[in-house]
C-alpha cells in the first residue's frame, strides 16, 4: 500500500447545493479535512469557482465530473479541467474514454480517474448496463483499461477493492466510495463497507459525505474515520 498519511485519506464530499452550503462546512471542519470532492450538483452551482479558492486555501480538490463524450470532447476538457489545478478527475472507464483523457491531461498533475460501476449499483442492475458480467468481473475489466490508458487510479467499493489490488498492485490508486461506518444508514448505496474494512482490503482514500454533514460535530466526525484509518493502516 502506498504510504499516505491517514488524514490525508479522508476525501469529504460537498455534496451540497449551494457554494454557501459547502464553504460553510469547509470552514466548521477547520483542519480536520484537507481534501474535498465537489460532484456535478455543485459543480452547476459554483463549484469551479470554490474549487480555486479551495485550492487558493492548500486544500487538495477532487472534481467528480464523471465525463463521458466522443474523444476529441473528452481530451479537450481535461485539458481545460488540468488549467484549474485540481488534484483528480473522474471520468467513465471505457477505454477510448481513458485514452483520450490521459491524452488531455498531458504532462500536468492531474490524477485521473476511471469510474468502475457505481456503489449505488448491485448485481441487479448488470442486465441494465447491458453487460453479462458480474459486478466484480466488470469492475475487474474496466480496472485494467485505466492501466492499459495511463491512468492514475479507480472509483471502486471496497468490496473490489483487493481483487483490484492484486491485479494492479500499487499501480492504481483506489478511491472508494460507499463508505458508511458501523451502524450508519446506507441511504442509496449498495455496496458499501466501513472505513476500517475498506483500507484493509486496499482502498488508498475513502470519500465520505452525508455521515459528515448530518453530524453536529463534523470535525469531531471526521477525525473518528480519520482513527479508524490510522487503526486499519496499524494492522
Amino acid at each position: 500500500m502506498l504510504t499516505i498519511p491517514a488524514a490525508e485519506r479522508l476525501i469529504v464530499a460537498l455534496d451540497l447545493p449551494t457554494v454557501d452550503e459547502a464553504r460553510s462546512l469547509v470552514n466548521r471542519l477547520g483542519g480536520a479535512v484537507g481534501f474535498y470532492k465537489i460532484g456535478l450538483q455543485l459543480q452547476y452551482s459554483g463549484g469551479i469557482d470554490l474549487a480555486r479558492e479551495l485550492r487558493g486555501q492548500g486544500k487538495k480538490i477532487f472534481l467528480d465530473a464523471k465525463l463521458l463524450d466522443i474523444d476529441q470532447t473528452v481530451t479537450n476538457a481535461v485539458a481545460n479541467i488540468a488549467r484549474l489545478g485540481v488534484d483528480f478527475l473522474t471520468v467513465h472507464g471505457l477505454g477510448p474514454t481513458l485514452r483520450a483523457a490521459a491524452k488531455g491531461r498531458g504532462t500536468s498533475a492531474l490524477k485521473l480517474l476511471a469510474v468502475t460501476v457505481l456503489t449505488s449499483q448491485g448485481p441487479e442492475d448488470m442486465a441494465e448496463l447491458g453487460t453479462r458480467f458480474s459486478v466484480e468481473e466488470l469492475v475487474l475489466r474496466r480496472a485494467k483499461a485505466a492501466l492499459d490508458a495511463g491512468c492514475d487510479g479507480v472509483i471502486a467499493s471496497g468490496r473490489e477493492a483487493a481483487p483490484i489490488r492484486a491485479m494492479a498492485g500499487d499501480r492504481l490508486l483506489i478511491v472508494t466510495p460507499g463508505i458508511r461506518s458501523e451502524g450508519s444508514a446506507a441511504d442509496d448505496q449498495k455496496r458499501t463497507m466501513t472505513p476500517r474494512e475498506a483500507i484493509a482490503a486496499g482502498a488508498d482514500y475513502l470519500v465520505m459525505g452525508r455521515e459528515i454533514m448530518r453530524s453536529p460535530d463534523p470535525g469531531g466526525a471526521a477525525e473518528r474515520v480519520i482513527r479508524e484509518i490510522e487503526a486499519a493502516l496499524s494492522n
